[in-house]
C-alpha cells in the first residue's frame, strides 16, 4: 500500500479544524425506487455547499507547510472553486486574489466575497473563462503568487480523497458501488485512488454531462484532449479538458463505466430531488443521482453511494430548469403553425386542445397580404401521450405544423 491513504486520512483529520464531516444519509425514496440500499454523500452540505473546499484547503495547507512565507494565493473560477479558495484564505489568514469572468452572476461574486471575509480581492476580467485563466496566471507570474488549480494538482486530489475516507468511516463497511460525477477529475481521482487501495472490492461508475464529456474523450483518444465545444449548463462539471494528473489516475477506467447525462434530463432529477426530498442540488450535484435509472439492474440489491457534489443553485434559474425538465419529459412542446387568416380559424384551433392541454405561449403575426399567418405556440400538458392525440387532431384538421421542441437553434432563439 502506498503512502496516499495515510496522507488522505491525515488531510481528513486536518479538515476537522475547518468543518465537520458531511452527512452520509440513506435515502429511502431512491432505495425503494431502485430496490437497493442507496446512500447520499451530501457534499452539498459543506460550508461552501460543495466538495471543492477540501482540495482548496489541502493545497493551501501544503503550500504553506513548504513555503511559510507564501501569503498570496490566486485562482480563476466563477463557481465552487472560488468559494472554497475564499473560505480557505479566511481560515489561514492569507490574501486571495480571485479572477472571475465579467459575466459571472452577482450572486456568485457576493458569496465568494462573503466566504473570504475581507481576505480576498475579486478581479472581474474576460468574457470567457480562458481569458480569465490567462489573466490569473499572468498575475501570478508578475506577483510571485501561488496559483491554486481547481483539479489538476496532487494536493487538490489528496484533499478530495477525504470524501472517500469519510464514506468508509461513516458506512462502516465498503459499499458495492460508488457513483461519482466527473468534471476536471479531481474528485474522481482522489476517491478512486483511496478506495482502490483501502477497499478494492468497491466498483465505480462515473457520470459526465453530455455537453462536457472530457473523460470520455480522453479515454477514447488515450489522453487528455480539448473538447471543441462545451455546454456550460452543468457549470460545475462542464470542463473542456480533463487534467493531466487527473487522467493519469483515471486512465484505468473502462469506457463502459462512464455514463453521459443529457442536460435536460438532469433538470428532471433536480426537480425530483427538490420536490420529493427537499434537497437542493446544482446541475453537477445531481449527476450521480441522475444516472441511477441506467444502472437499475446492476445495482438492484446492492449498497450504493452517490456523491451529491454541490448545491450552489441560484433559484433565478429555476424557471429554466422547470422548462427543460418538462420538455425532456414530453410534458411541454412548442409548435409553429400555419393558420388560415379568416374569421373563426383561431376558435377552431382552440377546439383541438384536450382538457389537460394548457397554452403557455402564443404569438400570432397577421399579415394582410397573405392567406396564412404563422403562429408560435407553447403547450403544457399532464401526460406526454396527450400530444400524440393533439397532433392527430391537427393532422385531421389539415393544419400544417412543425414541432420545434427539439430544434436547439430555434428553441434558443424563440424560447
Amino acid at each position: 500500500m502506498s503512502a496516499f491513504p495515510e496522507a488522505a486520512r491525515s488531510t481528513t483529520k486536518a479538515l476537522r479544524g475547518l468543518f465537520p464531516e458531511t452527512p452520509l444519509q440513506r435515502n429511502d425514496h431512491l432505495s425503494q425506487r431502485f430496490a437497493a440500499d442507496i446512500w447520499l454523500k451530501r457534499e452539498d452540505l459543506s460550508p461552501v455547499r460543495s466538495y471543492k473546499i477540501r482540495g482548496a484547503f489541502n493545497a493551501m495547507r501544503k503550500v504553506r507547510d513548504r513555503q511559510p512565507e507564501q501569503r498570496q494565493f490566486v485562482c480563476a473560477s466563477a463557481g465552487n472553486h472560488a468559494q472554497g479558495v475564499a473560505y480557505a484564505c479566511r481560515h489561514f489568514g492569507v490574501e486571495g486574489v480571485i479572477f472571475m469572468p465579467v459575466t459571472t452572476p452577482q450572486q456568485k461574486i457576493d458569496k465568494t466575497r462573503m466566504f473570504g471575509g475581507g481576505h480576498v480581492r475579486i478581479e472581474l476580467t474576460g468574457d470567457y473563462f480562458d481569458q480569465t485563466l490567462a489573466a490569473a496566471q499572468a498575475f501570478c507570474a508578475e506577483q510571485g503568487a501561488h496559483f491554486l488549480s481547481p483539479f489538476d494538482d496532487p494536493d487538490v486530489i489528496e484533499g478530495q480523497a477525504s470524501v472517500a475516507v469519510e464514506i468508509l468511516d461513516q458506512l462502516g463497511r465498503a459499499p458495492d458501488f460508488v457513483i461519482l460525477p466527473v468534471g476536471g477529475g479531481g474528485l474522481a481521482s482522489g476517491v478512486t485512488r483511496y478506495m482502490r487501495e483501502v477497499a478494492p472490492s468497491v466498483r465505480f461508475r462515473f457520470v459526465e454531462p453530455l455537453g462536457g464529456a472530457s473523460l470520455t474523450a480522453a479515454l477514447r483518444e488515450g489522453g487528455p484532449t480539448r473538447l471543441p465545444r462545451v455546454n456550460s449548463f452543468v457549470d460545475g462539471a462542464a470542463v473542456a479538458r480533463i487534467g493531466d494528473s487527473n487522467y493519469a489516475h483515471l486512465a484505468w477506467i473502462p469506457r463502459e463505466a462512464v455514463h453521459l447525462a443529457p442536460e435536460d434530463r438532469i433538470c428532471v432529477t433536480m426537480l425530483e430531488m427538490l420536490n420529493v426530498e427537499g434537497i437542493v442540488l446544482e446541475p453537477a450535484g445531481a449527476l450521480s443521482v441522475d444516472v441511477l435509472p441506467e444502472l437499475a439492474e446492476e445495482i438492484r440489491g446492492k449498497t450504493v453511494v452517490c456523491v451529491t457534489s454541490g448545491g450552489n443553485f441560484d433559484f433565478e434559474r429555476l424557471p429554466e430548469v422547470k422548462e427543460r425538465a418538462q420538455r425532456y419529459s414530453g410534458l411541454k412542446k412548442y409548435f409553429i403553425l400555419r393558420m388560415p387568416q379568416r374569421p373563426g380559424a383561431l376558435r377552431e384551433f382552440l377546439n383541438l386542445l384536450g382538457p389537460d392541454d394548457d397554452i403557455t405561449r402564443f404569438e400570432y403575426l397577421k399579415k394582410s397580404a397573405r392567406n396564412f399567418g404563422s403562429v408560435l405556440i407553447g403547450i403544457e400538458t399532464k401526460d406526454a401521450n396527450n400530444f400524440r392525440h393533439f397532433t392527430d387532431r391537427m393532422d385531421a384538421a389539415g393544419l400544417a405544423f412543425r414541432d420545434i421542441t427539439a430544434d436547439e437553434a430555434l428553441a434558443e432563439f424563440l424560447i
